[in-house]
Parts: structure tokens; C-alpha cells; sequence
């Protein structure tokens, strides 16, 4: 669970390489863009995806709710995102489920969904 804190306070800090040393070289990112943007792979995808993020919300941040170890290689977290929009200035928050696969310890894939429910499926759980 300290491996997901860590990363999400790097990205909270746009520290990319922080980021990443709590990653695999693999590393896949999935969204709930995926069906536009594609799977974010490598150091190269997350670079892209913080670049994305950067352009449309600046100051966009995860505020981790609840985080717990699933087995001994995933961890499901509840998070609540925030931003505001760089061209239109309005608020925008919601929340997720985040799944979080480890591999030696770091993260190997993160699954992003906006229903909570969906996490837990994805998870192996149910609500």
C-alpha cells in the first residue's frame, strides 16, 4: 500500500521521476479515456498522460480515501480528483476506484474507474 501512497504523492507533486521509480519499466496506465487516448505505456505514456493532464487541468490532484492491499500483488484505492478546468475555470471533481497491480513490489498496471463498483469487480470483489 506505501508503493501506491508514494506514487500518488509524486504525481500530486508533477514528480515525474518519482513517479516512476515506484513503477515498473512496463508500467500501463488505463483510463476511463481509454477508447480515445489509448493504454499509456512506459515512461514515454506517462509522460504523455501527465502532459495531458498538465494541458487540460493544471492543477489537478488525487486525494486517496481509502487504500488497502488485495492479495499480495494488488492493491485497490477510493480516491477523490479534483481540478480546475485551464480554458473554462469551473471546478471539476469526482471519484474513482483505482486498481494498482504489483510486480516485485512496484506498480505494473493501474486500472482507473469512475464507479467504485466497477473497482471492486476488477478487483475480485464485490460491493
Amino acid at each position: 500500500m506505501e508503493i501506491v501512497q508514494r506514487a500518488v504523492a509524486a504525481l500530486n507533486a508533477r514528480d515525474l521521476e518519482g513517479y516512476l521509480t515506484c513503477c515498473t519499466e512496463d508500467l500501463e496506465l488505463h483510463t476511463p479515456l481509454e477508447a480515445f487516448v489509448g493504454v499509456y505505456e512506459g515512461r514515454d505514456g506517462i509522460k504523455r498522460w501527465l502532459a495531458d493532464v498538465e494541458d487540460a487541468a493544471p492543477d489537478f490532484h488525487i486525494d486517496l480515501q481509502d487504500v488497502k492491499a488485495v492479495g499480495s500483488h494488488q492493491v485497490l484505492a477510493f480516491a477523490h480528483l479534483g481540478s480546475t478546468g485551464r480554458a473554462s475555470g469551473v471546478p471539476l471533481a469526482g471519484d474513482s476506484g483505482n486498481v494498482y497491480d504489483l510486480v516485485d513490489g512496484k506498480i505494473r498496471r493501474t486500472r482507473i474507474f469512475l464507479d467504485r463498483a466497477d473497482a471492486l469487480k476488477a478487483a475480485g470483489l464485490e460491493e
